[in-house]
């Protein structure tokens, strides 16, 4: 028996205390190159991140993003490669949502590195119009994009709107995105999707084994351990699970968090109320991938129960995430995560 998303909320936001002192946010400037597909994001002057669309993409990307000290908090590869990052899973870049089976589709894979005679199981997202950016304490970044197979043929038409603040010690992003179908969809149970990050080689945690993942065409992906100690993540979901026992779990929140020079950084995304099978799945990986899920139900459960969800033409679906990167002396408490939850679960 499902227990009810608003018992989920209360236990998530049981322990609050009182809210920790505001800073004064930071102005947003939100710059569309003139020569590519590309905007720039900047909080107090200081990058932030860029929206990147090009063709050559088979997705729309925030990439790369800094937290407020100016570190860069996702991989650098494919895209910027670092010394000693690792070269894993291509289609793993900066921010990004797709699904790994959407009519049979997979958006979730698809890179540079799927052969030519594969392409046809794989979609794609085209960015095809911008439809807003603006500056101030908030800014803001929507655009419109089409889910197409192949043969550019559209499934889903998406509008996404970002809201980027911060301060001093803060970057926030909250991401609204709407699907509209085209055509009857089917979001078959599936173990990749919806909002992913790649993190930083320093947000992994350390490990000297060996993993390999294997997709649901077959391809084996082998993710090399590492002997350079670097690595010093961890996780903890907003129901207390830890480290690699975050994956498969359900919460309200899930934050990563580490050292990265001499500063401690955290990234913690919230879902919201509103979207489907809230609290979501936690699809966080100790290499590096940290992604929200709330459609990988049979793969999170071991079968035990599944979500199929429908969308006829015409329909719509929302997904709402709150991303919020912090650094400085301490990573954000977990009584300030909740009470950030609930502000989020009022917009």
């Amino acid at each position: 028996m499902r227990i009810p998303n608003i018992l989920y909320f209360i236990v998530a936001l049981a322990f609050i205390s009182a809210p920790a002192t505001a800073q004064k946010k930071e102005t947003v400037s939100v710059v569309k190159s003139p020569t590519e597909n590309k905007i720039d994001v900047f909080i107090g002057g200081k990058p932030f991140t860029s929206f990147l669309y090009p063709d050559s993409l088979e997705k729309p990307v925030l990439f790369p993003i800094h937290a407020a000290n100016g570190t860069m908090v996702t991989r650098g590869f494919p895209l910027d490669p670092r010394p000693g990052e690792p070269n894993d899973h291509p289609h793993h870049i900066g921010l990004w949502l797709n699904f790994e089976s959407v009519n049979g589709l997979d958006f979730w894979n698809n890179s540079y590195a799927i052969p030519k005679d594969k392409k046809h199981l794989y979609g794609w997202i085209r960015t095809d119009k911008i439809l807003e950016t603006k500056n101030g304490i908030t800014g803001k970044l929507a655009y419109h994009a089409n889910w197409t197979n192949q043969q550019k043929q559209v499934l889903l038409e998406e509008t996404t709107r970002f809201e980027f603040s911060g301060d001093r010690n803060q970057r926030i992003i909250d991401r609204f995105t709407t699907l509209k179908a085209d055509t009857d969809i089917a979001f078959n149970d599936a173990k990749d999707g919806m909002l992913g990050l790649r993190l930083a080689h320093e947000l992994q945690i350390p490990t000297t084994a060996d993993q390999e993942f294997t997709d649901n065409k077959g391809n084996v992906t082998v993710v090399k351990g590492g002997t350079d100690h670097i690595p010093n993540g961890d996780y903890l979901t907003s129901f207390g699970k830890t480290g690699n026992d975050a994956w498969s779990t359900r919460g309200v929140w899930c934050k990563v968090f580490g050292k990265m020079d001499a500063d401690s950084v955290s990234i913690a995304i919230i879902d919201h109320p509103k979207n489907p099978n809230y609290p979501t799945f936690w699809h966080a990986r100790g290499y590096g991938l940290f992604a929200a899920n709330p459609l990988g139900e049979k793969v999170f459960t071991n079968g035990k129960s599944a979500i199929n969800l429908k969308l006829k033409k015409g329909e719509e679906v929302t997904f709402r995430y709150r991303i919020i990167i912090t650094s400085g002396g301490q990573t954000i408490s977990n009584a300030e995560l909740n009470e950030m939850a609930a502000k989020f679960a009022e917009k």
